[in-house]
C-alpha cells in the first residue's frame, strides 16, 4: 500500500533529522569544551588574566555579534565544563578512540585545535547530552560522583532537561546510593548488578495526596500519575497492571502493582503499605513473588523481585528483616514531599565514613 510506502519514507526522514540533531550537538560541546581548555591553559600557563577573558568576551560581541553564548560567563562556564572532566575516566582515553582518518580530518577543519594540541571528546559520553543538561549538572551537584551519575543516568534514561532537574531536585543520587544498603542478599545474589536499579525511598510529590490517606487512594494516585511515576522508578520499567490476579488452588490473590524490568529481564511485584514497616508483611509479599514465579514468569525470565512500598520504615527493623530472607525483596519507603537534600548528603557522608572506617 503507498500509506505504508510514505510512512517509511517519513520514518527515514525523522531518523536522518535526528542523526543531524546528534551531529550538530556533538560537534557544538566538543567546540566548547576546546574553548574551555585554551581558556585554562592559558590562564595556567598565565599567558592570560581575569581581565583577558573579559577582553575576549568584548571582543567577539563587538566584531562578531552574530555568535552567541561566548561573553564573559559563558566563556568561564566551558572553562569550568573542561576543568570538571578533564582527569576523569570519561575523556581519558578520548584521543586513543579517534581514528587516525579522524585526525587527519581534524587538522583540515581545525587548524587551532591542531596548533595548541587541543583534546577531542566527540567520541565520549560528554557529546550523548544537550549543553543545557550540563550546565544543569555542573551547577547543581556537589561532588564529582554525583555528577558523573546524572550524566550517565541521563543518557541511559534519555532525560529532557526537566526531567533531569526534577531528578536532582529529588536526590535521587543519594537515595540510590542509600538504598543500596537495604536489599537482601537472595536479590544481590540473583541479580549482582542490583546496584543501583532501586532505591531506599520513592519521592512521589506530584500524586499532591493528603497526609492522611489510605492503600487505595495511594494505588489509584499511582495509576493516574503513571508517567511521572515511572520517571522516578525509572525508564526501564514497564507497566503490567493493576490489582494482578493470582490463584492458589480455589482462592485469588491480587498483587497492587505489577511491572516489567526491561533491564533485569523480571517481573517487580508492588506491595502498597501506607503506615509502617512491619516484618509480617514480607510473608504476604514472598507469597505473592511464588505465584508470579511458579505460573506467571516465561522460562527466559528472571525471578520475580518484591518492592514493599511503605510510608515509614524503622533501619533496624529493616535489617533485622532482611537478613536472613531468601527472597529477592527490598523495603523502600515513600514520601509525598521533596525530601531535605542537607539531610541525605549527611546520611551519605556517614555511610562513606563508615565504609572508609571500615577499610582501615
Amino acid at each position: 500500500m503507498l500509506s505504508d510506502q510514505f510512512t517509511s519514507i517519513i520514518s527515514l526522514i525523522r531518523h536522518s533529522q535526528a542523526n543531524a540533531i546528534r551531529a550538530v550537538n556533538s560537534e557544538l560541546i566538543n567546540l566548547y569544551w576546546q574553548v574551555g581548555e585554551y581558556i585554562s591553559r592559558q590562564l595556567v600557563a598565565a599567558e592570560w588574566g581575569d581581565k583577558t577573558v573579559d577582553e575576549l568576551a568584548e571582543y567577539i560581541a563587538s566584531r562578531h555579534p552574530d555568535i552567541k553564548g561566548f561573553n564573559r560567563r559563558g566563556l568561564y562556564r566551558m572553562k569550568q565544563f573542561y576543568e570538571l572532566y578533564n582527569n576523569s575516566l570519561i575523556v581519558s582515553t578520548a584521543e586513543t578512540q579517534l581514528q587516525s582518518i579522524e585526525k587527519q580530518t581534524l587538522k583540515i577543519v581545525s587548524p587551532l585545535a591542531t596548533q595548541f594540541n587541543l583534546s577531542d571528546i566527540r567520541k565520549t559520553l560528554l557529546v550523548q547530552i544537550s549543553w543545557s543538561h550540563h550546565l544543569l549538572i555542573m551547577s547543581r551537584c556537589r561532588i564529582f560522583e554525583e555528577v558523573e551519575y546524572y550524566l550517565k543516568l541521563s543518557i541511559k534514561e534519555r532525560y529532557s532537561k526537566r526531567e533531569l532537574d526534577r531528578q536532582i531536585s529529588s536526590s535521587t543520587f543519594e537515595r540510590v546510593m542509600i538504598g543500596n544498603q537495604n536489599i537482601s542478599p537472595a536479590l544481590k545474589e540473583i541479580h549482582p548488578d542490583i546496584v543501583n536499579h532501586f532505591k531506599d525511598s520513592y519521592i512521589l510529590e506530584f500524586l499532591n495526596l493528603p497526609e492522611d490517606h489510605n492503600e487505595h487512594e495511594l494505588k489509584k494516585a499511582l495509576i493516574k500519575q503513571m508517567k511521572q511515576f515511572i520517571l522516578e522508578l525509572g525508564k526501564d520499567y514497564l507497566y503490567v497492571g493493576e490489582e494482578f490476579k493470582v490463584q492458589t488452588g480455589n482462592r485469588d490473590f491480587f498483587i497492587d502493582l505489577v511491572f516489567y524490568h526491561r533491564g533485569l529481564q523480571c517481573l517487580v511485584a508492588f506491595e502498597l503499605k501506607t503506615d509502617r514497616f512491619e516484618p509480617e508483611h514480607l510473608g504476604k509479599l514472598n507469597f505473592y513473588l511464588e505465584a508470579l514465579d511458579r505460573d506467571v514468569k516465561k522460562t527466559n525470565e528472571n525471578p520475580s523481585i518484591g518492592i514493599l512500598l511503605c510510608k515509614d520504615k524503622d533501619e533496624g527493623t529493616v535489617e533485622y528483616a532482611l537478613s536472613r530472607s531468601l527472597s529477592p525483596t527490598l523495603i523502600a519507603e515513600y514520601k509525598t514531599k521533596l525530601p531535605d537534600k542537607k539531610m541525605l548528603q549527611q546520611k551519605l557522608n556517614e555511610i562513606f565514613d563508615n565504609l572508609t572506617s571500615g577499610i582501615l
